[in-house]
This record gives C-alpha cells, structure tokens and sequence, in this order.
C-alpha cells in the first residue's frame, strides 16, 4: 500500500504470521480479491458465492444503484478436479461483506475495524455495521409492504394510508402523523429512513404478521382490515414490553438513511480513485 492517503491506517493481518490483507490482493487489470480466499480467512470453514455476507453485500450496492461487476466479477477455480465458481473482490466489495458477515468471528471483527478505518478516509460520517444493516432492512421493509398492499387490496382496502397508519397506531401507541410530529419528520419522508436496525426489524415482523393474518383469517373490508392491523401492532408491542426490549418510539432517531447511502457511494468512489492513484487500477 503506497498511497499516502491509506499509509494512515495501519496494516491488518489475519494472523501474525500472515501476509497482511494487502499482500493477499491480486491485479490483473484491477487491484482484487478472490472471494474462496478472502472468506477463508475472515473464518467461514465452507466457500460458495451463496453466502449470506456477499449476498447482503451486493443487494446494499443494487440498492445504491452501484454497477455490480465494478466490484463483483465472476471467476472459476478448481477445487477437487471441479470448477466452481469463485468471485473477484474490489476493495469495497471486500468492506461490504465484511460489515455484513458475522462479528463474532475475532477476523471478522478486525477486517471491520480496519475497512471501516479506510472508509473514513473517504468520508466525514463514520460508518458501522448497523447503517449498513439499516439498507438492507429497508429494503426488505418495502418488498414485504408491497406484498402486504397487495393482499390487502385483494381484500377490499379503499385507503391504504388508514391502513398503514393503524399499524403504527397499534406499535406505537400513536398515529403515523403523531409518530413524525414527535421525531420532526418532513410529510414528505417515512419514519422508516431514520429507524435504526432494531426498530426496523420490529416493523417488519409487524407488516409479515399483518399479512399472515388478513391471509390466514380471510379479513376483509376496510374496516375490519385496519382492525387487523391495529390489533398486530399491539401484540408486537406487548411482545417487546414481555422482553424488557424499549418501546419503539423510545428509540434513538438515527441518521437519514440517504446521508448513509450518500456516504457510501463516495466510500466506493474513494476506493477506486485511490487504487487508481497508485496505478493498481487502469484509469478511464
């Protein structure tokens, strides 16, 4: 590593003995990784492309409407006479997987301190594992409301916004305007961008449970649908009081959800120019 930039943040090796993270690149056209290799390390015993922390980490770079194969490129090796297939990492793919593979693993847990420590070089707002974990959910929340929505108006919904709001009334014990009203967010944005992961994850279990029911009861008609909604906002609610967990508008705002994406992107863009700086990488 010889950019004067990245000299500020010292070396991470898996092991002592072990060349460091840097040393373990490769370059033919652009500076990477290889994914077998680079999850090995990190602790995971098995390789397959279908593993949960590279998943998460290319559905954070869709959300952020970033090319995939700038930074995930297909490639095959041969393991026990089979070719199976293994991915190139850039080095934002390799910060991505690890902010989202488990922490708990002592390797994983130093490549987040070290890749976030180079990230923070390229951005004001210093990131961790949860805003990167906060994209992800998000996401998840939309795709399960479109699917509630849709069960929903199957069913006879005139006003989804009723609806919607008689799910934040039961989990909430307050209104959707009440709950914007009271964390002074515009008409304009959702509560869900300044949620944080664990008040996300309420909700989601709230919406997923919402739609079980209308399915598994056959509920129709706007009234009765809004009842169903109101009723399994407050077994969640009740269900988080039984666990000693804070009540959701107790909880911490967290920051716009676009800053944390904006942040990213120029976390991608940091990485590259600076390998590019150091002639790792072709310039365009």
């Amino acid at each position: 590593m010889t950019d004067p930039e990245m000299k500020e943040v010292d070396l991470f090796h898996f092991d002592e003995d072990r060349p460091s993270i840097e040393d373990l690149s490769r370059q033919n056209g652009m500076l990477y990784w290889m994914a077998s290799m680079f999850m090995k390390e990190l602790g995971y015993a098995e390789y397959s492309p279908k593993l949960k922390p590279i998943q998460k980490a290319i559905q954070v770079c869709i959300s952020l409407n970033i090319e995939i194969t700038e930074h995930f490129q297909e490639d095959w090796i041969e393991v026990d006479g089979k070719r199976v297939k293994d991915l190139k990492l850039s080095r934002f793919a390799c910060y991505l997987i690890s902010m989202n593979a488990d922490s708990k693993k002592p390797h994983v847990a130093h490549a987040q301190v070290y890749f976030a420590a180079l990230a923070d070089l390229f951005q004001k707002y210093k990131q961790d594992h949860g805003d990167i974990e906060r994209i992800i959910l998000r996401d998840e929340f939309s795709d399960h409301e479109k699917t509630l929505n849709a069960a929903a108006h199957s069913r006879g919904l005139e006003n989804f916004a009723l609806f919607q709001s008689a799910g934040y009334t039961g989990l909430y014990n307050m209104p959707l305007k009440k709950l914007k009203d009271k964390r002074n967010i515009p008409d304009s944005r959702t509560p869900l961008d300044f949620m944080g992961p664990e008040e996300l994850g309420a909700n989601i279990f709230r919406i997923t449970q919402t739609e079980a029911k209308i399915r598994r009861e056959g509920v129709k008609g706007q009234y009765n649908l809004e009842e169903a909604a109101l009723e399994v906002g407050k077994a969640v609610r009740k269900s988080i009081a039984e666990l000693g967990g804070t009540m959701p508008e107790r909880l911490e705002v967290a920051e716009d959800i676009k800053k944390i994406k904006s942040d990213l992107k120029s976390t991608s863009k940091g990485f590259i120019n600076s390998d590019k700086k150091i002639g790792l990488l072709p310039k365009k």
